[in-house]
């Protein structure tokens, strides 16, 4: 193992023998950050080091990333890892120099280091970091700029998207928190937003749900009365109100929309400061699921996923595999570069969190889609479908989110009741 000492918190080297590593702890290392994917040619595996990390007493965090795919959540990550390593830290990667590179990163985005120094500095250690460079130089170019909120109770993704001339912003699948056992809620994840909002001097113009979420509860509602932002979704939300009121036996439910202060249908364009956004219509995962297109970014929440998650089920009332096909389609003929944004992401093998790829990354790579065509896939989505459990919050979600995120009116007691019923979605697995 070669390592190369970048300040005295911080080392980088190349792929480490598993003894090597059981000698890290004994010579001071805190931490250990692994960058390579378990697929890449010479490497032991994240399994492998993470046992002999923890054997040595460090701190393990497995953050895999390919220079030609790296995002923002990948710099994300390792920041993390930094701030949260309890003392010196151990980067490694094939030979270090993606270990170097997310370090200057991290240090130029947080403003600790010139761009103009980042050449040099590469230099002064051996590695040619211009590809830092132009990452950082396109990360400045891309509009919107876009901030996501990661909550680990649901495996949501939350994002403020924002226009970078005006900063005008729109909040995209806010997640009201709920702690189904004790039956409390709470504004924590509302509220992280709205300080970076406060932080950044940023003005909500819009807050925007893709779908009724079957898995979450909506901050729609208590980010409207927050901001006074009107709220929106797609117009075949009434669909899914009228599906879901014969489900719990509402006859008071509107089934209108009008829970929301817009309704977009298919085509719809709107705007976010000086940025063009426009609305497709997603369905297949639910009936009203809609992708929102905004500068180079599209919002395709549960539709797809990361490359090595796959994309979404469709087996919930309303869904249909073959349009989720369809809508899939329709968005991968987006321009390769479009950046897309998923709304979950479940850390397969353990990786940090990611959420952003691009049009041709996901033609490429996921393997419900390369080389599949649309019997193949409906094929694939119907049988894994039938494998699944029903989301944990789904009796409890649809409620609240068919009327736009407002939590069930008080009783006379003053306490306000979720009406679970029984035996409703006949056949679901266990």
């Amino acid at each position: 193992m070669k390592t190369i000492v970048v300040n005295l918190l911080f080392s980088i080297s190349d792929q480490p023998a598993l003894a090597e590593i059981a000698d890290l702890g004994a010579n001071g290392t805190r931490c250990l950050i692994n960058l390579r994917p378990d697929a890449e040619e010479g490497a032991p595996g994240s399994k492998a080091e993470k046992r002999a990390a923890e054997d040595s007493g460090l701190n393990y965090r497995f953050i895999p990333v390919t220079v030609a795919d790296l995002t923002e959540a990948d710099v994300d990550a390792f920041r993390a890892a930094l701030a949260e390593s309890k003392g010196p830290v151990l980067a490694h990667c094939k030979s270090g120099m993606r270990a170097l590179l997310l370090y200057v990163l991290v240090e130029v985005i947080d403003g600790r280091m010139a761009l103009a120094d980042v050449t040099a500095f590469g230099e002064t250690h051996g590695f040619d970091l211009s590809p830092a460079v132009n990452w950082l130089q396109n990360r400045a170019g891309k509009s919107p700029r876009v901030k996501a909120f990661f909550d680990p109770r649901t495996w949501s993704v939350q994002y403020v998207v924002s226009d970078p001339a005006t900063r005008r912003c729109a909040i995209i699948d806010p997640v009201l928190d709920y702690d189904e056992k004790s039956g409390q809620t709470s504004t924590e994840n509302a509220d992280r937003i709205l300080a970076y909002i406060a932080a950044e001097g940023l003005t909500v113009e819009w807050i925007l749900d893709t779908h009724p979420h079957a898995d979450h509860f909506s901050a729609a509602f208590y980010l409207k009365q927050k901001t006074g932002a009107p709220s929106a979704i797609g117009d075949h939300v009434v669909e899914v109100q009228k599906l879901w009121k014969g489900f719990y036996n509402w006859p008071s439910l509107a089934t209108d929309g009008s829970q929301w202060d817009r309704l977009f249908g298919d085509g719809e364009t709107f705007s976010i400061g000086t940025l063009s956004a426009r609305v497709m219509f997603s369905p297949g995962h639910t009936l009203a699921s809609i992708t929102y297109v905004i500068g180079d970014a599209a919002f395709v929440h549960d539709t797809l996923f990361m490359p090595d998650s796959g994309t979404a089920r469709a087996d919930f009332p309303g869904g249909s595999s073959e349009a989720l096909y369809a809508s899939i389609s329709a968005i991968l003929a987006l321009p390769d570069e479009t950046r897309l944004f998923t709304g979950h992401d479940y850390q397969p093998g353990g990786r940090h969190v990611r959420y952003e790829s691009t049009v041709a990354q996901q033609k490429a790579q996921n393997p419900h889609l390369a080389g599949i065509d649309k019997a193949g896939f409906v094929e694939l989505r119907e049988a894994r479908d039938r494998t699944l459990p029903m989301p944990k919050l789904i009796l409890h979600a649809l409620q609240v989110n068919v009327r736009g995120g407002r939590l069930p009116e008080p009783e006379d007691n003053g306490r306000r009741y979720l009406k679970i019923p029984l035996d409703a979605l006949e056949g679901a697995v266990w």
